[in-house]
């Protein structure tokens, strides 16, 4: 039950990193919603629901041809860790205007799921984080997996909800250096983070 809770504090944490910190979909909902309206801006929030499940399987499927081969899996992990720093590191370097950006009159949630399939970061993230959490996960048991799934999803799309909330009320706050601690508070503990996926990587391959 306590590893079952891990993974999903775990994923409740990743989910928040990815729904807070600046990105292209992150930048829609902004945009979108002060344009708009708040509902826009929720489109968007949801639209992962949508493109992330195949990107997912399609993940999932390429890792379990390569799990048996645990210096893979740990060479990969390491890549995760280094992902997990350069997120970081552009979370400690961001500055809100990089979500000051243009975009057209369409339906939201067109835009996310254009705007989600056609972003590099889900496809990173599966392949070199939450991918190699889950067949951990599995070891241990399947609502593992499911809590893991469930807690990033719901930090991800909620708390882009929320910030869609928040600009609708009040465009200052994603302005303020109050959203940029946040932001960057999140970036030093991915660094920290990372440093758990060094270490499993070199045991997976026989190093540590």
């Amino acid at each position: 039950m306590t590893e079952g809770l891990e993974f999903l504090i775990s994923g409740m944490f990743f989910g928040l990193v990815v729904g807070t910190s600046p990105g292209p979909l992150l930048a829609l909902v902004f945009s979108e919603t002060l344009k708009h309206t708040k509902e826009e801006g929720i489109k968007i929030a949801i639209s992962p629901l949508i493109t992330e499940f195949p990107i997912l399987l399609f993940v999932l499927l390429i890792l379990s041809n390569l799990i048996k081969y645990g210096s893979i899996i740990g060479i990969i992990s390491l890549f995760g860790a280094c992902y997990l720093i350069h997120l970081g590191i552009k979370n400690l370097r961001v500055k809100t205007s990089v979500l000051e950006v243009e975009s057209a009159k369409e339906d939201g949630l067109k835009q996310g799921v254009i705007a989600n399939l056609l972003n590099p970061n889900p496809y990173l993230f599966w392949l070199s984080i939450g991918g190699p959490m889950i067949f951990e996960s599995l070891d241990i048991h399947i609502s593992a997996t499911a809590l893991f799934i469930s807690g990033f999803y719901t930090l991800l799309v909620g708390s882009n909800i929320g910030i869609a909330l928040i600009v609708e009320k009040s465009k200052s706050f994603i302005g303020s250096k109050y959203y940029l601690y946040v932001v960057r508070a999140l970036g030093i503990a991915l660094i920290l983070f990372a440093l758990v996926f060094v270490t499993d990587g070199l045991k997976l391959m026989g190093i540590f």
